[in-house]
């Protein structure tokens, strides 16, 4: 399900799902987040999340028990977990980080992107609604206006865009990002977890008002949201009512 491995300083850590493009579902998440507490228990100095196969994540698995309403909250610990690693955590985005694993890439310190490699959410076509976190965080890295792209307009953003906008740090494939990693073991670890700490406390983690929490439950759960699993099913564009 993970690949752990350890090259000096820097653990590599693979999502190791391709049957499935690496989507996640519960077991997966809890993977990722033990990695990472292990990598940092261990002594690395700096980790680095990608994708076997020709896909980073394809999100959230549709077929398997992303659903559940633990799912959920697993989820949000394997994000939290990264963003909270004393360590930084390098996202080296080899494919598509699709929904949730544009959620990964994002809770990330840095990103690299690989040619075939893009974001996507695509929260809108599901009927359902996206965290706070997800959407502030995404706003703070790529832009207000790139953030939009994503998430109201529903369009992917390609490596060029992304590094442009600064959502990707670098552009290149796994080497890059394992180069990079290895590099930045030479730094101070202390500074650096200051700096973590300091570019994460940007009231992401602040709760939703109530009325942004009533909006959120209402798509979760929406005839919408029902009609987008049918639609998907029956290889169909969904038919949208908001109810």
């Amino acid at each position: 399900m993970i690949g752990f491995s350890r090259d000096g300083d820097v653990v590599i850590l693979e999502l190791q799902r391709p049957d499935r493009r690496n989507a996640l579902n519960t077991e997966l998440c809890l993977a990722v987040r033990h990695g990472v507490e292990r990598a940092e228990r261990d002594g690395a100095r700096v980790v680095v999340i990608t994708g076997q196969g020709t896909s980073f994540c394809a999100g959230a698995d549709l077929t398997g028990d992303a659903f559940p309403e633990s799912f959920g909250q697993i989820l949000e610990e394997m994000l939290v977990a990264i963003e909270h690693a004393s360590i930084p955590v390098i996202a080296a985005v080899n494919g598509p980080a699709v929904g949730a694993g544009t959620q990964l890439a994002i809770a990330c310190d840095l990103r690299v992107v690989a040619p075939d490699g893009f974001f996507e959410i695509p929260s809108t076509r599901l009927g359902i609604a996206v965290s706070n976190w997800t959407i502030t965080r995404l706003a703070a890295l790529a832009g207000g206006g790139v953030a939009r792209t994503i998430l109201l307009g529903g369009e992917r953003v390609q490596p060029e865009q992304a590094f442009t906008c600064g959502l990707a740090n670098k552009l290149g494939d796994r080497a890059v990002a394992t180069q990079w990693a290895q590099s930045i073991t030479e730094l101070a670890p202390l500074a650096l977890r200051h700096l973590k700490l300091v570019f994460n406390n940007d009231g992401i983690h602040e709760d939703p008002t109530p009325k942004q929490a009533a909006a959120f439950e209402a798509a979760w759960r929406s005839e919408d949201m029902r009609e987008a699993r049918r639609a998907r099913a029956e290889k169909r564009k969904p038919k949208f009512v908001g109810k």
